[in-house]
C-alpha cells in the first residue's frame, strides 16, 4: 500500500481548500512572538482590574502562563489541513468511483470518541468535546485514520461554536478526501456559568451544559437515509437521527454566559471596568481575530463579567450568626472518647478560578469533624458559605483546601480532616489535554493529623465516585 501521487494530491488540496495559513516565525519561541507579550500585558491589567497585586508569588508568571495557553489552545490558526492531508491518502484496491455498501474497503469508516477542546467563542472558555468522524471511502483512496483526528483538532484548536466546529471539520475532510460522503457527531460540554448569589441559592446547580450537534456531507447530506441510521447505530445511539439531534438541541445560544439563569439575579459587581474589557478585547486581536465579528462583539465583556466573580475584595464575613473569631470557639482536648463521632458533610460542590492560568476547576468538598463534649454540629448551609466564600477567588487546590479546614476548625473543636476533588480546565487545555482527571488535596487539623485511624475512618465515609 503506497501513498498517492503527491504531485496529483497537492494540486487537488490546493484547488479544493482556501483554508488561510498564518505561519508562524520560524526559530522564534511563542514566548518571544509579540503577540505573546500583548497578551501578557493585556492579562496585567485583568489582574490588577481584580483588585490583586501582580508581583505577589502565584501570580508573578501569571500573564505569561495565560498567554501561553491561548497561542496554544488557538493554534489551529496557524495550521492548514493540506499539510497534514498530503501524503496519508493512499490507495485501496477494489474502490473506484461508485460507494461501496458492502463493509470493508469501501464501506463506512469511522473512528469515535476523539477527546478535543476548544476556546468558546461567547466567553472564553475552554469546552471538551468528543468527537466522533465517519466517511465513505471513494476514488480509489482511503486516508490515515490519525488524520482524522489531527484535522479535527486543527478547527478545534480555534474561537468555536459547536456546530461550526462540526460543520467545518466535515467540509475539510470531504474537500481533501474526496470520499462519497463524511459525517461529523459532537458531543460537547460547557463548563456552568455559576456566580457566588447563585450558588448560595442553589443547593446543586449543574455543573455541565451539554449539546450534541452533527454535521454531513456527500451521501450524509439527507439526514433521512439509511446510512445515518448506520453511523448512530455503531456510536450506540440507536434511536437517534441526526434530524434528532438538531431538532432537540438548541445551539444557536449554548454558552451558559449567555443563556443562563444567573443572569437575572442582581449582581453586586456594578459596571464593568471599560480598561478590563478593552483589555479582553486586545486579547482577540492577538490571537488573529476580529472583535468586530458578530459572534465576538460581547466576548470581552461576558469574559471580564466571569472574571469579577473572582475579584479579591475583604468583606466581612458573617456567616450565619458566626464570626471567625477563633477567641470565642471551643476547644479540642486532644482525646479520643468512646462517645465522639464524625460528623461528615459530603459533596459540597464549588466553584474557583486557577491563579496560574485563569481557568476554572471545580468540584466537591468533602468535610469531617468530631463531635466530642461541648462540640455541637453546625449546618450545612454554614459549611456551603465557607466553601463559596473561599471558592469565589483566584485560587490553588492546595490553598482552598487548607483555608477551608482553617475556618471550620475553630467553630468544630479543631478536630477536623478536609478532602478536596476537583477537575481543573488547565490540566484539559494545558496539561495532559486528558479529558475526566482529577485532582484530590487534603487538609487536617488536630487529631486527624497524628490519628491514622480516624483518618481512615472518615475516608471509609467518602463516596466512591465524585459526581462533579
Amino acid at each position: 500500500m503506497g501513498a498517492l501521487d503527491e504531485g496529483h494530491c497537492d494540486v487537488e488540496l490546493e484547488n479544493s481548500l482556501k483554508l488561510g495559513c498564518i505561519k508562524l516565525g520560524v526559530g522564534v519561541g511563542v514566548e518571544e512572538e509579540p503577540e505573546t507579550a500583548q497578551i501578557e500585558n493585556a492579562v496585567r491589567v485583568l489582574l490588577r482590574g481584580l483588585g490583586e497585586d501582580i508581583n505577589r508569588e502565584g501570580l508573578k508568571k501569571t500573564p505569561l502562563r495565560v498567554a501561553k495557553a491561548l497561542r496554544e489552545g488557538t493554534r489551529g490558526y496557524n495550521q492548514n489541513v493540506k499539510d497534514i492531508v498530503q501524503g496519508a491518502l493512499f490507495p485501496e484496491a477494489g474502490l473506484d468511483n461508485r460507494v461501496g455498501h458492502a463493509g470493508g474497503a469501501g464501506g463506512l469508516v469511522i473512528v469515535r470518541d476523539l477527546d478535543l477542546f476548544s476556546y468558546c467563542e461567547s466567553c472564553l472558555l475552554p469546552f471538551q468535546v468528543k468527537c466522533h468522524v465517519g466517511y465513505v471511502p471513494s476514488g480509489q483512496r482511503v486516508v490515515g485514520l490519525s488524520k482524522l483526528s489531527r484535522v479535527s483538532d486543527v478547527f478545534a484548536k480555534r474561537l468555536q461554536h459547536p456546530q461550526r466546529l462540526a460543520d467545518e471539520i466535515s467540509s475539510a475532510l470531504h474537500l481533501a478526501i474526496r470520499p462519497a460522503g463524511v459525517a461529523v457527531v459532537l458531543e460537547c460540554q460547557h463548563l456552568h456559568f455559576p456566580t457566588l448569589e447563585s450558588m448560595l441559592l442553589e443547593s446543586r446547580p449543574e455543573a455541565w451544559v451539554k449539546v450534541l450537534v452533527s454535521s454531513g456531507l456527500g451521501v450524509f447530506e439527507d439526514e433521512d437515509v439509511s446510512i445515518w441510521s448506520e453511523l448512530m447505530s455503531l456510536l450506540k445511539y440507536r434511536n437517534l437521527t441526526a434530524d434528532k439531534i438538531r431538532s432537540t438541541n438548541s445551539v444557536g445560544h449554548w454558552c451558559p454566559s449567555q443563556v443562563s439563569l444567573t443572569s437575572k439575579i442582581p449582581s453586586s459587581m456594578g459596571t464593568l471596568d471599560p480598561s478590563m474589557v478593552s483589555s479582553a478585547t486586545s486579547i482577540l486581536r492577538s490571537l488573529g481575530e476580529d472583535p468586530f465579528r458578530s459572534e465576538l462583539v460581547g466576548t470581552p465583556a461576558r469574559f471580564v463579567k466571569w472574571l469579577m466573580n473572582f475579584q479579591n475584595c475583604n468583606l466581612e464575613f458573617k456567616l450565619n450568626g458566626f464570626v471567625s473569631n477563633k477567641l470565642d470557639s471551643p476547644k479540642s482536648n486532644g482525646q479520643m472518647k468512646s462517645d465522639t463521632q464524625i460528623h461528615c458533610e459530603l459533596k459540597i460542590p464549588f466553584w474557583s478560578q486557577c491563579e496560574h492560568h485563569l481557568l476554572p476547576f471545580h468540584g466537591v468538598v468533602h468535610i469531617g469533624y468530631f463531635c466530642g463534649e461541648g462540640v455541637s454540629p453546625i449546618g450545612n448551609s454554614l459549611v456551603q458559605s465557607i466553601v463559596h466564600f473561599y471558592g469565589f477567588k483566584l485560587q490553588v487546590q492546595e490553598r482552598l483546601t487548607r483555608q477551608i479546614a482553617e475556618t471550620v476548625a475553630p467553630l468544630v473543636g479543631g478536630d477536623i480532616m478536609v478532602v478536596v476533588d476537583a477537575s481543573h480546565t488547565c490540566m484539559v487545555s494545558r496539561g495532559i489535554e486528558q479529558c475526566g482527571s482529577s485532582t484530590a488535596t487534603i487538609a487536617v487539623l488536630g487529631r486527624f493529623s497524628t490519628d491514622s485511624g480516624a483518618r481512615a475512618l472518615f475516608f471509609d465515609s467518602l463516596p466512591s465516585t465524585s459526581n462533579f
